[in-house]
């Protein structure tokens, strides 16, 4: 588009090493089955060493490349979000693509909804190792705020529907959430999809509108476990919580629904430090005992036994060797035998019940 029109949106996509998969992210921005005259497209490069940026040079003018030296997620996004010009932000990582009709719909709710400061949606997964394509779908329609701990509960289950790939976001809501804390090298995507119905509604759409690719290069979602990665993203969600929960209180937000979203993380840091450092087998109880309840409800009696002979396996083991173990048997295709046990009712279901129960009186 012309440099004097400006933009109704602004797609930033956020890039590193990449040039196996750049081209096919601008082109699922270019082949959108919906008017693109007033939409602008920029690239934020942090840094790559390969050759992303001759890639992504071969679009302009259409596209826009920033090039900054590497800093990680926030910084990209610090600085894409400070150059774009649309009242509207559409987010893209790099080795990600959207499907044809991601922007016409998503602009679509944001119109027909005022209220609403964020949308996500579904999403397919593609693994580079020859597994089955996922498809990964919210239920229905959801409208979320971090008004009450029932909706802080339903939050923090659907919150992977706001990925950076599955996130278009108002410019004036961006701008109250900015500066994204540095130190989240990955992570900033949830640090503003966190804060922001904090701060206005958001809503996701039962649609899978983007493809999330899933390799080795992933710095969040990893297959084979890898040691020096499992410490990387931990240490990463400490500083996302080290940051964000100030900045939720600062919003207004209350310490319960506070808890609410930020216990499944806190959860996370703790599983992945007990794997990799080791620690007491009754810390490892505790927290596998909190995080299945935290998670289900409604169980089957032989899927309760199954938990119970999971939770003997915590105190009779170290943490270390328990959370190996549980590793090998979930890439050995083992965890099918929960099958047999009877699928537990998962905590989003019951939680959406209780708040449509709620939001009716």
């Amino acid at each position: 588009m012309e440099a004097n029109v400006i933009p109704r949106v602004t797609v930033l996509i956020d890039t590193y090493n990449h040039e196996h998969l750049i081209e096919r992210a601008i082109r699922s921005v270019l082949e959108q089955d919906t008017p693109m005259d007033g939409v602008e497209i920029l690239v934020v490069d942090d840094g790559s060493t390969d050759r992303t940026p001759e890639i992504v040079r071969q679009f302009e003018p259409r596209v826009r490349l920033i090039r900054k030296k590497n800093g990680g997620q926030a910084t990209a996004f610090n600085l894409g979000f400070s150059q774009a010009r649309g009242e509207i932000i559409a987010t893209l990582d790099g080795d990600d693509w959207w499907a044809k009709e991601k922007l016409r719909m998503v602009l679509e709710t944001l119109e027909a909804n005022p209220e609403v400061g964020i949308v996500g949606h579904g999403f397919h997964e593609e693994y580079s190792d020859g597994r089955p394509r996922g498809l990964i779908l919210p239920g229905k329609n959801y409208l979320i705020d971090l008004s009450s701990p029932e909706n802080g509960e339903l939050f923090r289950h659907l919150a992977a529907f706001f990925g950076t790939s599955r996130m278009t976001i108002r410019k004036s809501l961006v701008d109250k959430i900015l500066p994204v804390p540095e130190g989240l090298r990955f992570e900033a995507d949830e640090y503003i999809f966190t804060l922001a119905p904090a701060l206005s509604n958001a809503m996701i759409l039962n649609e899978p509108l983007c493809n999330y690719a899933i390799h080795s290069g992933n710095l969040f979602q990893y297959g084979k476990f890898d040691a020096v990665k499992a410490r990387r993203k931990m240490d990463v969600l400490e500083v996302l919580l080290t940051e964000l929960l100030p900045k939720l209180r600062k919003c207004g937000v209350s310490e319960s629904v506070i808890h609410q979203v930020s216990c499944g993380t806190r959860m996370e840091v703790e599983r992945t430090r007990l794997g990799l450092d080791g620690g007491s087998p009754l810390r490892t109880f505790a927290l596998e005992r909190a995080s299945y309840k935290l998670n289900f409800r409604a169980v089957t009696r032989r899927h309760k036994l199954f938990q119970i002979f999971v939770l003997v396996q915590t105190l009779l083991l170290p943490p270390k060797v328990f959370y190996r173990l549980r590793r090998w048997y979930s890439d050995k295709g083992f965890s099918r035998f929960r099958a047999w046990t009877g699928t537990p009712v998962p905590i989003v279901k019951l939680v959406e019940q209780r708040s449509d129960t709620i939001n009716s009186r």
